[in-house]
């Protein structure tokens, strides 16, 4: 009896054995075992393969397996894994982007690329810096298999809390002669339907492969291009409602008469900053590619070498109608404290344009030897040097400016109100002080601008040597997996950052290029104007900031060591299969920080103090280190020949985000009113620490239809929460001091360019306490849930159907109407698939639904949700001839939109609408 690892590996087996590099009585039975697996056609087969690997893996695994060359189910792999029992999925612009398995969220999960550790990089300010693999930056064309192991292994890289994800691509060898396959796909996006994009655009892809001299070479080479323009809808604000900031103006208080007092005692009032209305539209470009060559040296001996691309290309404009409430002058609390109709008079109108644009260009390269040293032996050397670069360059990948409305010779402003009496908010104004109204250009100036963004280089290299012997006698210990494995992890960043708060009357903006489009939600217009334009405005009249950059890095060094024992036996008749397996890690971390400190403040505006920073640049390093044990232990029980029942317990880890690993005091927040804050990195995080505990029973009443019911349960310690501490922050020259505390002269004035000597900061100035946050491991949870999930074939009938289920819960949720929450898991929430399909003959059609129930999107004193979102996605295809098929899918198709809000639902936070997607396209194999 084969061993359960080595069935893991079903497709490599095949692939060796089609290329004779094992003895001739070998390759000619594991051929014709493996048959039916590597020739994989149509929705049922891959269902098969993929029920196969389930039943014969030793701990909890699932998987998607392609249904033949090029046609995985979904052109995006997020949307294909959301389909697996406990997998979940976020979206951006409306597209599958990272997964939350078992409640973990995206940075918990590990992802592979055949076994290699990838790595990730994303340019955005408000993405920062984390270790989760972005999938829409891939495409599915080559991807022969997704695998989920849910249950840790001795032999799988650590990292992995959530699930290990591995993505296997297809070799020359899997399928030995001449092999092609072609695809152009026209994708229709319905939400650039009024004209805010291409309404069409093109996805092509296409793999040709080939083996010679006796099928001993092989090369194979994939590539694909896609793209797409959308157009997303939303309603929000851009910060979170908050107890502090806004607050009421001097004299004024909040109605609180309707708070309900036994949920809210303190009477305590949420505000909200901003009401923004945006409307926005994406270009998006992707580009894979992917060549492996194969050479059989010997009959025991194969070498692979592979290249891996990919380029991810987006540009976004946006515009935003918007005000802000700085200091309210009325407002009345709902039943909860939240504040529905705050209002303020001489204010303003504020009208942005954002400009996203940034690039992400992945490279892996690859070698890989196996050898059979002998019947019963296997090595496999594996190295691989694999670089993720978001926005090479260093140019800022997020530019925006504001415009805001001017007031009266006397003072007089703008009248801003808002009702959030509902889930919707609605806003109004009175703008009858301004001649032409609040949307006159004339009435009009400029207000700010900002460029910010990361360039960032991820690289992994990594040498993983296997060993794999297996007994050829029966029954005890059936095979033995050990191996050594060195991984380094870098990661380098510069921070972009230029801005000018103060540009008031300054700029001359009579030759911006504005013009007004429709609006909502109460506001009349929403404007229509280049971020790009105006910054170029900033440089020509010499009002430009020069760019800020902070380089901040980290280098983990990790070696590790395995081994891992399986047993097979019999007990009371009943076969029973065990692996028990160590993993030793040992890793060293350090980090740096390069960057011009900041020296003090100049006070521009009423709430506004700039940045002022030293002329050198200075550095510091810390350092970090720690060791494991990480043990698997799994056992399975075949009950009948079709009822199997498994139990596995495993020590597994997840690394700390990176930019918590800083070393850099960072100044996030100066208003001249305070509240002053500060963050800090910590080196010596140690990893999120998980004991996990699954317990299983799997019924295989059919070839391909079963039903499975899993419990399971993890305990994490070394959770990072925030520790804050109050003190004052030493610069180059002494404590940061407050120039706005005891005024001088006519302060606030000056700008950022042109500071007024009075308004900064003095060394008789008081010296600012700041509250500093540093992540620390203070916390622990535990996290159990269930599992169901069956999939049925309705006899030959060409009817299926799978369905599962997924209710997770843990020691630690967000009470909303507790307000000293230090402490909840995000992404934490109960999921739902239901997929039913055809497939007969010349036709198939597929039809699945998508639930995932509300959840804590980030937690602190300010909680956001997530709510509940459903969606169907179709695909139907039909053979035209022996080699093409029209393909047409359609996801969301009902429309549906995305929603988050803070504690409380009327405290909104965003409302998207995308609208749905539908491609059509011709498929061709040869």
């Amino acid at each position: 009896m084969r061993n359960s690892m080595f069935k893991l590996n079903t497709v490599l087996l095949s692939m060796l054995a089609a290329s004779g590099m094992t003895t001739v009585a070998q390759a000619q039975t594991n051929a014709a075992d493996e048959a039916e697996v590597i020739h994989v056609k149509g929705i049922r087969s891959s269902l098969n393969k993929s029920a196969a690997l389930k039943r014969d893996a030793s701990g909890v695994i699932d998987a998607i397996s392609a249904e033949d060359i090029g046609k995985f189910p979904d052109t995006n792999l997020a949307e294909s894994l959301q389909r697996i029992t406990g997998v979940s999925i976020d979206r951006s612009n409306n597209e599958g982007n990272q997964v939350t398995v078992r409640g973990f969220g995206p940075s918990f999960n590990l992802v592979t690329l055949n076994g290699r550790q990838m790595p990730n990089s994303s340019a955005l300010d408000g993405e920062g810096i984390s270790r989760s693999f972005n999938f829409k930056e891939v495409g599915a064309d080559t991807v022969s298999a997704v695998e989920v192991y849910k249950t840790g292994k001795a032999n799988v890289s650590s990292g992995g809390i959530g699930a290990t994800i591995n993505i296997k691509t297809a070799k020359p060898f899997d399928r030995p002669g001449f092999n092609a396959h072609a695809s152009a796909k026209a994708v229709m996006d319905t939400s650039t339907s009024d004209g805010t994009g291409r309404t069409i655009t093109p996805e092509l892809s296409g793999t040709i492969s080939n083996t010679f001299l006796d099928d001993t070479v092989g090369v194979m080479l994939s590539l694909s291009h896609a793209e797409r323009d959308s157009h997303k809808d939303r309603v929000g604000t851009q910060n979170s409602w908050s107890r502090g900031y806004p607050g009421f103006a001097e004299g004024k208080t909040p109605d609180t008469s309707a708070i309900d007092t036994n949920k809210n005692p303190t009477l305590e009032t949420w505000k909200v900053p901003t009401v923004d209305l945006d409307d926005s539209n994406t270009e998006r470009t992707r580009q894979n590619a992917q060549l492996v060559f194969q050479y059989a040296i010997s009959d025991n001996l194969t070498a692979t070498a592979d290249y891996t691309m990919s380029r991810h290309d987006e540009k976004t404009k946006m515009n935003r109608m918007s005000f802000w409430f700085d200091n309210l002058e009325s407002g009345k609390a709902d039943v909860n404290g939240t504040i529905i109709d705050p209002r303020r008079t001489n204010d303003e109108l504020n009208f942005w344009a954002w400009e996203y644009a940034f690039e992400t260009e992945n490279d892996s390269y690859g070698l890989n030897f196996e050898w059979f040293a002998s019947d019963n032996l296997k090595f496999e050397l594996d190295i691989h040097d694999s670089t993720s670069h978001a926005n090479p360059g260093a140019l800022p990948a997020e530019r925006l400016a504001n415009l805001a409305n001017i007031k009266t010779p006397d003072g007089q402003g703008v009248t801003i109100q808002a009702d959030f009496s509902s889930n919707m908010p609605s806003v109004s104004y009175d703008d009858s002080v301004l001649t032409g109204g609040a949307y006159e250009l004339s009435n009009m100036r400029a207000d700010l601008y900002q460029e910010r963004g990361y360039e960032i280089k991820n690289n992994i290299q990594q040498i993983q040597l296997h060993g794999n012997w297996e007994n050829s006698g029966s029954g005890g210990l059936s095979a033995i997996d050990f191996g050594i494995a060195t991984t380094n992890y870098k990661v380098d960043t510069t921070k972009i950052y230029s801005a000018n708060f103060a540009l008031g009357g300054d700029m001359d903006i009579s030759s911006l290029d504005l013009s007004l489009k429709p609006g909502g939600i109460g506001f009349e217009k929403i404007p229509n104007y280049s971020a790009i334009q105006f910054i170029d405005m900033v440089k020509e009249q010499d009002l430009f900031v020069d760019t800020n950059t902070n380089l901040n890095g980290i280098e983990e060094e990790t070696l590790a060591y395995y081994v891992s024992f399986d047993f097979e036996t019999e007990f009371n008749g009943m076969d029973f299969n065990a692996n028990i397996g160590v993993r030793y890690e040992d890793t060293d971390v350090s980090s740096y920080s390069i960057e011009k400190p900041v020296i003090g403040f100049n006070w521009v505006s009423a709430l506004e103090m700039s940045k002022m920073y030293a002329d050198e640049e200075t550095s510091s390093t810390l350092y970090g280190d720690y060791n494991y044990f990480l043990p698997n232990m799994d056992f399975s029980l075949n009950i009948t020949d079709d009822i199997i029942t498994r139990m596995s317990y495993s020590t597994t880890i997840s690394r700390s985000d990176i930019s918590a690993m800083f070393p850099a005091t960072e100044l996030t927040t100066h208003l001249s009113t305070g509240p002053f804050k500060a963050n800090q990195g910590n080196p010596n995080l140690l990893p999120y620490e998980s004991r996990n505990f699954d317990l299983s029973l799997e019924w295989y009443y059919g070839d391909t239809s079963y039903m499975s019911a899993g419990y399971f349960r993890k305990q994490v310690d070394n959770f990072i929460a925030t520790g804050e501490d109050e003190r004052v922050i030493e610069g180059p020259n002494g404590a940061l001091t407050n120039p706005s505390v005891n005024p001088r002269g006519n302060c606030p004035e000056g700008s950022p360019t042109n500071p007024v000597s009075a308004c900064t900061s003095q060394n008789t100035d008081p010296a600012i306490l700041w509250t500093v946050t540093t992540p620390k491991n203070l916390d622990s949870t535990e996290v159990r849930g269930w599992e169901f999930n069956i999939q049925h074939m309705f006899g030959d009938s060409g009817f299926g159907t799978i369905a599962n289920y997924t209710l997770v819960d843990s020691s630690d949720n967000y009470d909303i109407y507790n307000l000293n929450n230090d402490f909840a898991l995000t992404g934490l929430s109960d999921s739902a698939n239901l997929v039913g399909f055809y497939e007969q003959d010349l036709f198939s059609l597929r039809v699945a639904y998508n639930w995932r129930d509300k959840f804590l999107l980030k937690g602190g004193n300010e909680p956001t949700f997530t709510e509940a979102y459903q969606q169907i996605d179709i695909s139907a295809s039909v053979e035209l001839s022996d080699s093409l098929s029209l393909v047409i899918e359609g996801l969301n198709i009902t429309d549906e939109t995305t929603r988050r809000h803070n504690r409380f639902q009327n405290q909104i936070v965003d409302f998207e609408d995308y609208g749905a997607r539908y491609n059509i396209g011709i498929t061709a194999k040869f």
